[in-house]
């Protein structure tokens, strides 16, 4: 096995930790917090997620999920209809009397998140306390827990944190006398968590825990003695649930790349004593494999431009990846949200004089764009087609939420995520006439194109 000495990372001379950030506030193209049941479905292979809300929640799920009429998914919606907004009907009986029935039908449901939408909180519906009366009804065969998942004031990756941070209580304190523990947070594919897995036991750390679990009965301890890393970027509330009750977060940049995966691991190791040789020993097979094959890709994306409009708090990692590992031009990079102590590392290590943007001011960031010229533009599924029509390249933001993109592994299968664009753009347009440059629709406009195939 190589021992390659692993090279510390180097940051640019200031990178852009203390960069100012132009901040903005007005309209904004989001999907909502329900968004996120989509992939916190399939990590809990035992919980259901049972949205409070109305018809027009039920159908994001499912054109989300793209579920099959016939399909049993762990997911549904109660609907919130004109009796119930009209007072008719006691909102908590019939949300008591769904439930009942849900469980009858389910009885391998051993989790039930009830999950808040804009109707049911503009109704002040409590589904707090209903989650504390049902939950005490059904105990111990299944847990009742709440959180909010309206897209009124947040992006759709929150809700995968406020999921998170409502069952951050529920995690059993462990022995007094137990060893300091490591703990993943945040949703990862299966194939990646097993790939982590096996990382991490090579190392010697163990045991490893993941949170969420695959079981909802496997929550992992919680107290002084654990130390977590984040998996993903949007956690900010689950952090804060965790540090609550004694845990530390390890400072790193996010696994994304070879590079960020490399600064992640190594923050486990060090923080448990793992040598530098033995994890340059561990980790050099895997490393060597995803530089090879990024070094293919950046024939593709090196001196492209690329702009981040915000949508998934994704943006700066994956700003740091195609920038250092890719060689991309970085034309702006915004994001929902900042929270300048999860993200810095990250900063350091992104160029210095990167535009950053917090928040959306939708118009304005337009214009910003169609005078940047970049050569892709991601953003989300709102503004990807009236960009094609102007003629951009645009990379739907939800599908690089969807995809595994973390680790050593996926490191190339998320560089081709936005070659392919560029790739595709680049064939249409050998022989074509210049595309017509077609003006965006003023907002609230019905919009009949086709989506741009992604």
């Amino acid at each position: 096995m190589s021992t390659a000495t692993v090279i510390p990372i180097q940051a640019a001379s200031r990178g852009c930790s203390d960069a100012p950030v132009l901040k903005e506030r007005g309209q904004r193209e989001v999907f909502c917090g329900l968004t996120g049941i989509i992939w916190l479905h399939r990590k809990i292979q035992d919980a259901f997620f049972l949205v409070v809300g109305s018809r027009t929640c039920a159908h994001l799920i499912q054109s989300a999920a793209g579920v099959m009429i016939f399909a049993e998914p762990r997911f549904a919606t109660a609907i919130i209809d004109e009796r119930d907004l009209a007072g008719l009907a006691d909102c908590n009986e019939e949300l008591d009397r769904v439930v009942t029935r849900l469980i009858q039908r389910r009885p391998e449901i051993k989790l039930l998140f009830l999950v808040g939408s804009c109707p049911s909180e503009v109704i002040k519906l409590d589904l707090s306390r209903a989650a504390q009366r049902l939950s005490t009804r059904f105990n111990p065969s299944v847990r009742v827990l709440n959180y909010s998942g309206s897209g009124i004031e947040t992006t759709f990756t929150q809700g995968e944190d406020a999921c998170l941070a409502s069952l951050a209580p529920s995690l059993p304190a462990p022995a007094s006398d137990a060893p300091a523990e490591l703990m993943v947070v945040g949703t990862l594919a299966d194939v990646v968590e097993d790939q982590f897995a096996r990382l991490f036991k090579q190392l010697g750390l163990g045991p490893v825990r993941f949170f969420p679990p695959r079981q909802a009965n496997d929550l992992p301890p919680l107290g002084p003695n654990t130390r977590f890393l984040l998996a993903q970027p949007f956690l900010a509330d689950t952090a804060a649930a965790l540090e609550a009750r004694g845990a530390q977060r390890l400072a790193a940049p996010f696994p994304l790349g070879v590079e960020g995966t490399t600064a992640w691991l190594q923050a486990a190791a060090r923080a448990f004593g793992v040598t530098e040789q033995t994890f340059a020993e561990v980790t050099a097979p895997a490393r060597e494999r995803a530089a090879a094959a990024l070094a293919r890709q950046r024939t593709q994306l090196a001196g492209k431009r690329i702009f981040f409009f915000p949508d998934s708090q994704l943006e700066i990692p994956l700003a740091r990846f195609l920038s250092r590992e890719l060689g991309m031009a970085l034309a702006e990079v915004g994001t929902p949200y900042l929270h300048r102590t999860h993200m810095a590392d990250e900063l350091a290590l992104l160029p210095e004089g990167t535009l950053l943007s917090e928040g959306q001011d939708v118009e304005k960031q337009l214009d910003r764009c169609r005078a940047a010229q970049p050569d892709i533009v991601v953003c989300g599924l709102g503004l990807a087609n009236p960009l094609e029509a102007e003629g951009m390249t645009t990379k739907w933001a939800i599908e690089l939420v969807f995809t595994p993109i973390q680790g050593y592994e996926q490191a190339p299968d998320l560089a081709e995520l936005f070659a392919r664009p560029l790739v595709r753009r680049a064939r249409l347009s050998v022989g074509a006439p210049s595309a017509r440059a077609v003006p965006l629709l003023p907002a609230g406009a019905a919009r009949t194109e086709a989506l741009p195939c992604n």
